[in-house]
């Protein structure tokens, strides 16, 4: 999917506003109650907060042999990010490092915003130092990826913590988990988001100043 295509949203403003789990809240109520990957994807690396860009998938597979070109399909992958993107590779089917720190560092270089990986990733506290670029993924283990695994192919829908995600896709990552916006609906969800987060904290300020739960259900209901 190419950037022109991707719905103009501020993408800082709604992580400072918004977080998984209202984006979770609101799909549910327009009908979409499966868009949450499943919870041993976690954040692993990179600092806390809320991860929030387009999805760009790859498919990583086992290999059993070390490529002629070593890391090409990855290279190209990599390479071809754009501002905005959030990584979203599935590499479950070997647990083989798939991400690490270079890989980090060049998808920075690229405008990146962070990687969602389903599989093993690589040099934790060097991804740390960075302190731009979180990562998430299902843990984390020193053994390369060359010869294991490697890139068949990307920007095709992968399956990932349960769910197929595509290119495009808006992707939105913190500590509770992550939770993925069709991009057809992106800019809808986004605007109710948006408006349910300011509706909790008008929640939160009445419990705050000693209004019973019962009351601010009633009144706001969110909860």
């Amino acid at each position: 999917m190419s950037s022109s295509s991707t719905p103009h949203i501020d993408l800082d403003h709604v992580a400072r506003v918004a977080y998984s789990a209202v984006f979770s809240d609101v799909c549910d109520r327009l009908g979409l109650r499966d868009q949450t990957l499943d919870p041993g994807l976690r954040r692993l690396a990179g600092p806390r907060g809320v991860l929030i860009g387009w999805a760009r998938t790859a498919l990583s597979l086992p290999v059993n042999a070390i490529p002629e070109r070593q890391y090409g399909k990855e290279i190209d992958f990599i390479d071809s990010l754009r501002p905005n993107d959030v990584v979203v590779m599935d590499c479950s089917r070997r647990p083989a490092a798939a991400w690490g720190e270079l890989f980090s560092t060049a998808s920075i270089g690229r405008g990146a915003r962070g990687a969602v990986v389903d599989g093993m990733i690589r040099d934790v506290a060097k991804i740390d130092e960075l302190e731009r670029f979180p990562v998430f993924g299902r843990g984390a283990r020193p053994t390369d990826s060359l010869g294991r695994v490697s890139i068949h192919e990307y920007d095709a829908p992968v399956c990932v913590g349960g769910l197929t995600v595509r290119s495009g896709d808006l992707i939105i990552a913190d500590d509770d988990g992550v939770t993925v916006v069709p991009h057809e609906r992106a800019a809808e969800i986004v605007g109710l988001a948006l408006d349910k987060a300011s509706t909790e904290n008008s929640a939160r300020q009445m419990l705050l100043d000693g209004g019973k739960l019962a009351d601010v259900w009633e009144r706001y209901r969110v909860l």
